[in-house]
């Protein structure tokens, strides 16, 4: 027979249980309003207890701040109780349509704190879908960091920040009155503009285009659970979150993310192609095979567990980044040719004999196609993205685990048929992924839409009124 349970400890599961009432109120009013609008007295009214309950757990803004974040880190990370019921989720924006006529011509507003001049996977998938939007009939507004006041990123000076951002995203909104809405990064322009959708109740969907908290761990001393607390609030409110891969999609499900649809990549076959009797070599002089690696020269992207293994012929690496001149000072033998871009990169895709993918935290690596494109064999480790392409592909090799057998997987590539790996390269296009992202959008309903936007109108033109009168 069960002893019952000692009034002490009834007491500390009641004093847990309304502490964590009033944490998920706090998440509540975080989805309604920013961050200076929070009210102890909402937030006790939200929770159902008194106002100085609140203040007895937490005496300041800070302490109770401290808390919430804290909390987010231990529901990122904490596995689900078997059995258990799962707990209410706090209050969501308005459900968007869940279908849509895919074909209809539509305003389209892009949220994205990556674009031109970076160079990286997000910045050629996003420029490219914008411009097969707009051949399709589609009408498309994107807010990048190029209009706006920047600073170089710590760590990563290449790397520009929009800061000011939150007033001149909301004209932008209200100028070009947008049906749809996506948010590609996590950024300042994507908080703006997240911010922006849940105040106004707009449907928006999000991308994850890279391992954040991955990234930010490997350059800095944060645990993983801060960073997945930050993105799971972060995408929490969006209709849809868009992954490349199944991989991907699995990974966050088990991360506690929601709402997960497939985004798949295409490649431009056209510019990215074998190599051509008169092509130009850009590996003239080199020792042969060429074993390639294109991208940023930076730590999470794992470019000395390439360097570091022992390979016939010559490594090379293309791109820039804050660790290339520490690499290239370690590793006298590798040849580093910094950025390359158009038909030069092409050439030294289509030249090279393996094009070797590192990395442990992206989650495509758009690289990949572009090499499969150009007939170049890849080897990788088994992380997401290659393990998603790979894979009885006949275009190239995986390692047999995250930390081991990438020499083999090298060297193995090169009896790959360069013609397999192109005809593989082929079934990605990029109107085929402009086509998903077109079906997973969430457009504002079309009542909704005409009656938000004329209301808007009228308020704004109310507040000028006065103000030229004075």
């Amino acid at each position: 027979m069960k002893s019952p349970a000692s009034p002490q400890t009834l007491r500390d599961k009641q004093r847990e249980e309304t502490r964590e009432q009033i944490l998920r109120a706090v998440g509540h009013q975080l989805e309604q309003g920013p961050l200076e609008d929070l009210s102890f007295a909402e937030i006790a009214k939200d929770a159902r207890v008194g106002e100085r309950t609140v203040y007895r757990y937490f005496p300041t803004k800070e302490a109770l701040l401290g808390a919430f974040w804290a909390w987010m880190q231990s529901q990122a990370v904490a596995p689900p109780e078997p059995k258990a019921k799962p707990p209410r989720s706090l209050p969501r924006i308005r459900e968007a349509i869940a279908s849509h006529d895919a074909g209809r011509p539509m305003r389209i507003l892009v949220a994205t704190d990556a674009w031109e001049p970076q160079v990286n996977g997000v910045v050629r998938t996003l420029t490219r879908v914008v411009k097969e939007l707009r051949e399709m009939g589609h009408s498309v507004e994107v807010i990048s960091p190029d209009q706006f006041k920047t600073f170089p990123l710590p760590t990563y000076a290449e790397i520009k920040v929009a800061i000011g951002v939150y007033e001149p995203v909301q004209e932008r909104f209200k100028a070009f009155e947008p049906e749809a809405i996506h948010i590609a990064t996590e950024g300042p322009i994507g908080l703006a503009a997240r911010r922006i959708c849940v105040e106004w109740k707009l449907p928006f969907t999000t991308s994850y285009h890279t391992r954040f908290p991955e990234y930010v761990s490997a350059r800095l001393p944060l645990p993983l659970a801060a960073g997945y607390a930050y993105m799971k609030w972060f995408h929490k409110p969006s209709g849809r979150l868009m992954v490349a891969t199944p991989t991907m999609r699995d990974e966050l499900a088990g991360h506690g993310f929601r709402n997960i649809s497939a985004w798949s990549r295409g490649v431009d076959t056209e510019t990215f192609r074998p190599r051509q009797p008169g092509d130009p070599d850009p590996y003239a002089g080199m020792e042969r095979p060429i074993f390639l690696s294109v991208g940023r020269v930076a730590v999470e992207k794992n470019i000395e567990a390439f360097l570091g293994l022992d390979l016939p012929g010559t490594k090379v690496v293309v791109g820039p980044g804050p660790q290339k001149e520490e690499l290239e000072a370690k590793y006298s033998k590798a040849v580093f040719t910094g950025s390359k871009s158009g038909e030069e990169l092409a050439r030294y895709f289509s030249g090279a004999d393996v094009f070797v993918f590192p990395s442990l935290t992206d989650t495509f690596g758009l690289v990949i196609l572009e090499a499969m494109a150009s007939g170049t064999p890849v080897a990788a480790y088994p992380a997401p993205g290659p393990i998603d392409i790979i894979p009885n592909s006949g275009a190239g090799k995986l390692a047999a685990s995250a930390t081991e057998g990438l020499r083999e997987a090298c060297l193995e590539a090169l009896t790959c048929d360069r013609k397999q790996v192109r005809t593989f390269a082929e079934k990605f296009s990029w109107r085929a992924c402009a086509e998903d992202f077109v079906r997973n959008l969430q457009p504002y309903p079309e009542p909704e839409k005409t009656r938000f936007w004329r209301r808007l109108r009228r308020l704004a033109r109310v507040r000028r009124r006065p103000a030229a009168a004075a």
